[in-house]
């Protein structure tokens, strides 16, 4: 097992094909594709936790100075219990980012999150992870509330390694059928041929990539993926004051079953 954590800030921007195009024009000799880009994007899976009430996804889209979440995260679909996904705990506190993870195998991860069976003989940062996590479900109450997955396509700058910038695109979300294994599908966040392109940084953004991004004229603008999700689901829902809780009432996953 291991963790990996990390605290930096987050910018968003929206996209066209037509921008893209001009700005990978731009980036060339100064950013460098991820090692994991080698077929040009790679599918990211997520489970997001959330009560029956939405108490997590409303608390973050009301842009708190604090928010925090958690999630299940798989680079591609996973295929059997030895498959390695990572439980991540995901907060911000006045626009800096701390995301603390643990990685472990599938179905270590589904006897944790479902029957609150721990994996044996975890290091010690591991299960620092796990008791944070314990008390988020337990402060929370959390249940697997939604799926989300993405194609991305990850770069980073070739003169600093902690400047990195995704492209998120065909961003897919459902509340049936929440697990891992069960495929790319659902209702989209944005059109087709639409990017969202986020820029990840620990200190400054650098002004080449500035001045790229004026002559482009690209700016950037608030999205969120989750609470755009919630968004569409209310849409589909009765009224705030009527609305019943979404409940997921069974895990039922073929790997496992």
């Amino acid at each position: 097992m291991s963790i990996q954590t990390f605290k930096r800030r987050e910018d968003k921007f929206i996209l066209t094909p037509e921008q893209l195009d001009a700005l990978r024009n731009k980036l060339l000799g100064q950013m460098e594709f991820d090692a994991f880009c080698r077929n040009g994007s790679y599918e990211i899976l997520n489970i997001y936790f959330d009560n029956t009430e939405n108490d997590v996804i409303r608390r973050s889209v009301s842009k708190p100075y604090f928010k925090e979440k958690l999630r299940l995260r798989s680079y591609g679909t996973p295929d059997g219990d030895d498959y390695p996904v990572f439980l991540e705990l995901k907060r911000k506190t006045g626009g800096i980012v701390n995301k603390r993870r643990a990685a472990m195998t599938y179905g270590q991860a589904v006897k944790y999150l479902f029957s609150g069976e721990k994996p044996e003989n975890p290091d010690y940062l591991t299960r620092q992870v796990l008791n944070e996590t314990d008390y988020f479900i337990m402060r929370n109450k959390v249940l697997p509330a939604y799926f989300l997955s993405y194609k991305r396509t990850a770069m980073f700058g070739i003169k600093d390694s902690s400047f990195r910038i995704t492209l998120d695109t065909d961003i897919m979300a459902r509340r049936d059928n929440v697990v891992l294994t069960g495929g790319c599908y659902g209702h989209r966040l944005l059109p087709p041929d639409t990017w969202l392109m986020e820029i990840k940084f620990s200190g400054a953004i650098p002004m080449d990539f500035v001045k790229i991004l004026s002559d482009l004229k690209i700016y950037s603008r608030r999205f969120s993926k989750i609470g755009t999700e919630y968004n569409l689901h209310r849409m589909n829902k009765p009224s705030e004051q009527n609305e019943k809780p979404v409940r997921i009432n069974a895990y039922t996953d073929p790997v496992l079953n």
